[in-house]
């Protein structure tokens, strides 16, 4: 009987609503399928976002500045969304429903896309080596607006639920799942960064050679294949019961504070109240942010079963939890802003410089292979030489999250740099051949470094704000700490959009200035320059952050000590 009970997963369901049982359900081939899905989202999401820019400009007939802003507030929506995605998930649908809807939901969305850029009555018509072009009317930017947001709802739901989904088939207190589970992350960056080659190389051909609805008509079926193969795992999944949606426990808890915020604090914290249900994952009282701790105190006609009025002392300390991690995640957003560059004014760079190799031309979206390359080599290198050295030098299994996410930022600040310095060669290159000229005498491969550097920062950032922001978030609000993790990349491609606007407002908002509608006339040095500049002050503040940041150290019964688990 005991073998029995060990064999099962204690905080999860089979498709029946029964306990899982180990031998049956989880493991690696679900977890599997679930990737799968992201590999499709992936490539349908960047297949359209690194070569969005060039449609914009090129099809569209909008200025560059503008275009950018297409493409990063297109991404920064896909982010947002994952936080109301999350939402739906802990509230109502659950994440194996909200996977499926919003696989659903994006397919529909690239279908669209694809009938939308094959119709000529929704855009403009071509320029005819004329100077002044039309640009694409209301109507015409409304339907693909109206396309390009369904799949960002779409993208939103998948990413706030796909990573949290894959570890749920993983029981973290057997060692042995625990250590797969540590495994999967790598293996979902992996299927992440395979996902963007494989958009970025195959899919920009397609766009560029063969026609862009080809190639969002791949994206549809691909991602059609991947739901059917994640509904075959149905019966294989581990599903975990729902702890309702973290964003509700933490109001409930701010209102609790504020009605209670006339009264003193008890001398004793053993009088705050402390639900006794919650004694296998209780968390000791702390002492910052005591405001929040009012939310516990135990007011004359309170009642336990009112969380807007009566809090207990684990529920605020999970907020005191999230709070002390949003200095550390404030200064790692403007990293996403960095990347933003690499999609948008790179590949507008791209576009204006020689990019042949003999008679094939490399598409102008694809130099964003490079990027994706230097994420892979890094994160191999990083696999195969640094942990395995850094364990026998530290005896440590590699570096620290914190680490990781320092090591991304000053690779962010070195790749501005880079930019800044390849974007000057190049504007003096066009100044001596003539600005009108459409293909610059310089070759692309000159804006590698950029890349490289960016490319790998990503692949220390991405892991490491991923691993922090999971590991140092309550074990009740694992799509919490998504969510936050999701929310700086939202905000990086919104700030860089409110950058844009803000350069162009200052330095010349009539096609001219550093954002020129023709980057040949413009001065993106200095918009990447400015870069720099907020990028070293930003990581100045990170170190400082990252110095006063406090761990939550738990009670020893947040562990559990089930030694039968390991033997299943």
């Amino acid at each position: 009987m005991d073998g029995k009970l060990s064999c099962r997963v204690a905080d999860a369901v089979d498709y029946k609503g029964f306990p899982a049982d180990k031998s049956k359900t989880g493991g690696w081939i679900p977890a599997a399928l679930i990737l799968g899905i992201e590999i499709c989202e992936r490539l349908s999401t960047m297949g359209i976002a690194v070569n969005l820019v060039t449609y914009m400009s090129g099809v569209m007939h909008l200025p560059s500045a503008a275009s950018a802003n297409i493409v990063t507030d297109f991404m920064g929506t896909c982010f947002l969304l994952s936080l109301l995605g999350g939402f739906l998930a802990d509230s109502f649908l659950g994440r194996y429903y909200t996977i499926l809807i919003s696989a659903s939901i994006q397919t529909l969305g690239t279908v669209a896309l694809a009938i939308t850029t094959k119709l000529p009555q929704l855009r403009p018509p071509p320029c005819d080596g004329t100077k002044t072009c039309k640009e694409a009317n209301g109507f015409e930017m409304g339907i693909l607006y109206l396309t390009l947001y369904l799949i960002a709802l779409g993208t939103g739901g998948l990413k706030s639920s796909i990573s949290g989904f894959g570890t749920d088939q993983f029981d973290e207190r057997d060692e042995k799942e625990k250590t797969k589970m540590a495994f999967f992350f790598n293996r979902f960056f992996f299927f992440i960064s395979t996902g963007t080659l494989m958009a970025v190389t195959v899919l920009v051909y397609i766009q560029d050679e063969v026609g862009r609805s080809w190639a969002y008509g791949i994206c549809s079926v691909s991602m059609f294949v991947a739901i059917l193969l994640f509904l075959s795992g149905t019966k294989r999944y581990r599903y975990k019961k729902s702890m309702g949606s973290p964003v509700i426990h933490i109001l409930q808890v701010i209102s609790a504070a504020i009605k209670n915020r006339k009264l003193e604090l008890p001398h004793n914290v053993a009088l705050l109240y402390e639900d006794s249900s919650e004694h296998a994952t209780r968390i000791q009282h702390t002492k910052q942010f005591q405001f929040l701790d009012k939310a516990a105190i135990v007011a004359e006609g309170d009642s336990a079963q009112n969380p807007w009025k009566l809090s207990s002392v684990t529920r605020v300390e999970e907020v005191k939890m999230v709070a002390r991690l949003l200095p550390v995640w404030a200064t790692t957003i403007l990293f996403w802003t960095i990347y933003a560059q690499m999609i948008t004014f790179s590949v507008v760079q791209a576009s204006t410089m020689e990019r042949s190799i003999g008679s094939f031309q490399i598409p102008a979206g694809s130099l964003t292979v490079f990027f994706v390359a230097a994420i892979l080599i890094t994160l191999g290198v990083y696999d195969r030489l640094i942990m395995p050295l850094w364990k026998k030098w530290k005896g440590k299994q590699g570096f620290t999250n914190i680490q990781r996410m320092a090591i991304g930022l000053v690779l962010s600040i070195l790749g501005m740099a880079a930019a800044a310095v390849a974007e000057r060669k190049r504007l003096a290159v066009a100044k001596a051949v003539g600005d009108n000229t459409t293909t610059l005498p310089i070759t692309v491969f000159l804006l590698i470094p950029q890349f490289f550097l960016v490319g790998s920062g990503e692949a220390f950032i991405y892991t490491g704000q991923l691993d922090f922001f999971i590991t140092n978030s309550p074990k009740g609000m694992k799509t919490m700490s998504t969510g936050l993790f999701l929310s700086t990349l939202s905000l990086g491609f919104f700030i860089s959009s409110f950058l844009v606007l803000v350069v162009k407002r200052v330095t010349g908002n009539d096609g001219q200035g550093w954002l020129a509608d023709n980057i040949n006339y413009g001065r993106l040095d200095c918009f990447y320059g400015l870069l720099t500049i907020l990028s070293v002050i930003n990581f100045v503040a990170f170190l400082v952050c990252v110095n006063r940041y406090i761990p939550q150290e738990g009670k020893d019964s947040q562990k559990n000590h089930n030694l039968g688990e390991e033997k299943c």
